[in-house]
Parts: structure tokens; C-alpha cells; sequence
């Protein structure tokens, strides 16, 4: 069938379904681009025959973004918002109360939620996934599951490293510099990995209650990592919420590069079939 391609004269482009570059399984719909969407005049500004190409710039703009907004968002949080109608007591009371009421069975509740999100368990479930992922021949998806844990730590690395707070005033359970209160990483790794893998899978299967059930799942992880990580003395509620902004920030880049990638995809091979 013949299509308006965004730059240029129109081309033959075959039916998705008989397209070889998409095989007889096409990716999950949360990652296909709408013909005239932005993800899709992205790809054709910046190589619109160069899915590497446009993958790798969308990130790199993507992750320029949420740095600036996450920097921007947490000055303006510590040195403006805080300071309005207590809110800056009301952050440290909720903490100091949460120390106030530790318990063995709670203590041992919340290293399960900091380790769920944290150095062992994510690179394990990257693995895995990654394994998964390369034997099904789906290359965009282990990229996607590669990367958004990657794009949101250099996030956090790059905000942490402008934006310093200190972490709350109370006995910490866990050994972290005292200054990088702002944002949690751990929040925004278990929303990048663990609801970017739901994320995907929702979008694949044609499920009512599969949906939901990922859904709530995807709502319960980053609380339980959010409650883990303020019961450990580590974080405030309110840099729990800029995580989990923060990981909702990466996910989006990332479907927006695959997005990208994918219309890009698309168009060169429509081209060399003409």
C-alpha cells in the first residue's frame, strides 16, 4: 500500500503483520508509534532511516529533561515549598515517628522493600529479563529493560550531585553518604524496572484482569520501597515522591526512544522495498 512518509514522496510499505522486521509477533503496542505522532516526527528529523541513531538521541535529550526538571524540582522543594505551612517539620516528624515505632518483624519488613530496589535484586531481574528477552529475538525490549534502570541511576547520580539534602535526623539503619537524601533512587529503580516490566506485559497481553492485577502490583512495589526506605531512616516522604516522579520520568523516555526507534525501523524498511 502507498503512504505519506513524513520527508519525501510517498513510498510502498507492506502490512505490519507482513512486515519481517517486526516478525509474526510484533512488540507490545506501548511501544509503537503513531503515524503522526511525536515520537515519529522525532525519527524523522533526526534519522528517520537510523533506529540506533534516534534511539540513542532520544535518550540522551530524555535523560538532559528529567535531570533539569529533577534539579530544578528539588530546589525549588528544599528551599521553597518546604517552607511553607510547616511542611518541612511535618517531613522530619513523619520519619522521627517511624523510628519511634521500630519493631525486629518491621526492621526485617523494610530491608525485603530496600533490597526488592536495591544493588543484588535489580541486576538480577535485569538478567533475567535480558536472558528472556534475547531468546525470543526481541531486541528493542532487552534494550528497554537494559536501559531504563541505566537512564534512571544517571538521573539520579547527575540530581543527587547538584541537588544536596541532608537525610533525615534520625538513626539511620544504612550506611549511605548523609547528603544524598534527595531524590530516592531506590523508589525510582523499583518504578523504572519493575513497572516498566509490567508496563510491557500489560500492553501485550489482551487481558481485563491481568491489567489490573499489574496495575496494582505496579502501585504496591514503589510504596512498600518507599515505605522501606523512610523506615530505614533514609529518605523523607517528600524525596520519596520526587522518586517516584523520577521513575515515571524514565519509563516515559524510554517508550518514547522505542517509540522513536521503531518509526525509524519502520521507514527504512519501507524504503528498501520501493
Amino acid at each position: 500500500m502507498e503512504t505519506e512518509t513524513p520527508l519525501g514522496p510517498p513510498v510502498h510499505t507492506r502490512p505490519r503483520e507482513l512486515d519481517p522486521s517486526v516478525g509474526d509477533h510484533p512488540g507490545p503496542p506501548i511501544v509503537e508509534p503513531a503515524p503522526d505522532g511525536f515520537a515519529a516526527e522525532f525519527a524523522a528529523r533526526f534519522g528517520p532511516t537510523n533506529p540506533v541513531r534516534v534511539f540513542i538521541l532520544a535518550l540522551i535529550t530524555g535523560w538532559a529533561f528529567l535531570v533539569t526538571f529533577m534539579v530544578f524540582l528539588g530546589l525549588l522543594l528544599i528551599h521553597v515549598i518546604l517552607d511553607i505551612g510547616g511542611l518541612r517539620e511535618a517531613d522530619e516528624d513523619l520519619i522521627q515517628w517511624l523510628e519511634d515505632n521500630r519493631s525486629p518483624g518491621l526492621e526485617d519488613a523494610s530491608w525485603v522493600g530496600s533490597t526488592l530496589a536495591g544493588g543484588h535484586v535489580i541486576p538480577a531481574v535485569i538478567g533475567i529479563s535480558l536472558v528472556v528477552l534475547l531468546i525470543m529475538r526481541k531486541w528493542l525490549l532487552a534494550a528497554f529493560v537494559a536501559l531504563v534502570v541505566a537512564l534512571e541511576s544517571a538521573t539520579y547520580r547527575a540530581t543527587s550531585l547538584v541537588v544536596e539534602r541532608e537525610r533525615p535526623d534520625v538513626e539511620r539503619l544504612e550506611g549511605l553518604p548523609v547528603d544524598a537524601s534527595y531524590p530516592s533512587g531506590h523508589t525510582a529503580a523499583s518504578i523504572a524496572l519493575y513497572g516498566g516490566i509490567l508496563l510491557l506485559l500489560a500492553s501485550r497481553i489482551q487481558s481485563t484482569a491481568f491489567r489490573i492485577v499489574a496495575l496494582l502490583v505496579g502501585i504496591a512495589i514503589p510504596l512498600f520501597v518507599g515505605w522501606a526506605r523512610m523506615y530505614r531512616g533514609m529518605h523523607h516522604l517528600s524525596d520519596v515522591g520526587a522518586g517516584m516522579l523520577m521513575g515515571l520520568g524514565a519509563v516515559a523516555i524510554m517508550v518514547f526512544a522505542a517509540r522513536a526507534s521503531r518509526a525509524a525501523a519502520y521507514r527504512r524498511d519501507a524504503e528498501t522495498t520501493t
